[in-house]
């Protein structure tokens, strides 16, 4: 099977899960993932790793390394489709790119699953929903509030575009598709001032600056940890019949919750602030996952006080990511 963006934070943790049952094409070119995140997988013998930029074709015919995985006469059989940036900042910083991650890489590697008639996984994002206009979780019948032309377009828009295209090939191109909608997702690899909550609160804890909260402490959201993610992922492209699924967790917990717990966790001796909201970054939708536990059996299991102290963990162990000395 083939990951593209298998060196980001939730691609390199499919890989790992991924492994121990297949043969793994990792398809990465670092825009926004990290060769760390794979360095462990590197030497396995079911894992190939292929440096590449997916907005152009790509043949792995031309790939000496693959032919222990037999790829020309077996081909390929699952596509998972991660290959775009979603770092909140690399909106303003990568809006082309991530416009052509979306345009461009989709359509090569629609046109991968043609060549192969391999099931196809997109990893869509809540972000097609764009800004809530009330509380209620949303189920995937909504059809969304966005301004095509904000600060957050290239993205929001980017990922409507590509459930457009995968759907269509699904329809007229007899690929086998499936669509994950992906909300808040957490844990350890996240990138560090990305502007994600979660690693900026950490990474101000451990340094002893005061938490910054954009916007209201007030403000409610779920967290699912990237190995819930994971398993949903698999589950999906697991069930025959594709669609269209939510994925996330359920248990709310405000703003202000989550940073004391990271305080706590992190033993920090600092406190929280409440700043202005900046232009890219939105109110959390709250996801309604009825349809993922009905058909896919699928859940979050990892709370969210477990899925923290396994995150900051990480942080802490990787001290040099913070800029925080070992002594």
């Amino acid at each position: 099977m083939l990951v593209a963006g298998g060196a980001g934070f939730i691609g390199s943790h499919l890989c790992d899960q991924l492994i121990p049952t297949a043969n793994v094409i990792c398809v990465d070119n670092f825009l926004t993932g990290s060769e760390e995140n794979i360095d462990l997988l590197l030497q396995h013998p079911n894992f190939k790793f292929l440096r590449h930029d997916l907005t152009a074709p790509l043949d792995l015919d031309k790939f000496a390394e693959l032919e222990i995985f037999k790829v020309k006469f077996q081909g390929i059989q699952e596509i998972y489709n991660l290959a775009c940036p979603t770092s909140p900042k690399e909106y303003n910083n990568l809006p082309i790119e991530t416009l052509q991650a979306n345009a461009a890489a989709t359509y090569n590697l629609l046109e991968m699953a043609v060549k192969y008639r391999a099931k196809f996984l997109h990893a869509s994002s809540s972000a097609i929903y764009g800004d809530p206009t009330d509380d209620q979780p949303i189920p995937e019948s909504y059809w969304g509030f966005i301004d095509p032309v904000g600060p957050r377009s290239c993205y929001n828009e980017g990922k409507r575009f590509a459930e457009s295209l995968v759907v269509n090939y699904g329809q007229h191109r007899e690929v086998s598709v499936r669509l994950a909608r992906i909300f808040n997702t957490y844990g350890p690899r996240m990138k560090l001032n990305d502007g994600r909550m979660i690693p900026d609160f950490v990474m101000h804890a451990v340094t002893g600056k005061p938490l910054v909260v954009y916007g209201s402490t007030a403000e409610v959201s779920t967290y699912c940890y990237v190995s819930d993610m994971v398993d949903g992922l698999i589950k999906l492209m697991e069930y025959d019949e594709g669609g269209i699924f939510n994925l996330g967790a359920l248990d709310q917990k405000t703003i202000q919750a989550v940073a004391e717990m990271i305080i706590k966790l992190t033993a920090a001796q600092v406190g929280i602030e409440s700043v202005g909201s900046l232009p890219y970054l939105s109110r959390q939708g709250l996801p309604d996952i009825t349809k993922a536990k009905e058909v896919l059996g699928w859940f979050p299991l990892v709370p969210l006080e477990v899925g923290l102290k396994k995150t900051v963990d990480y942080f802490l162990a990787h001290k040099n990511m913070l800029g925080v000395g070992n002594n």
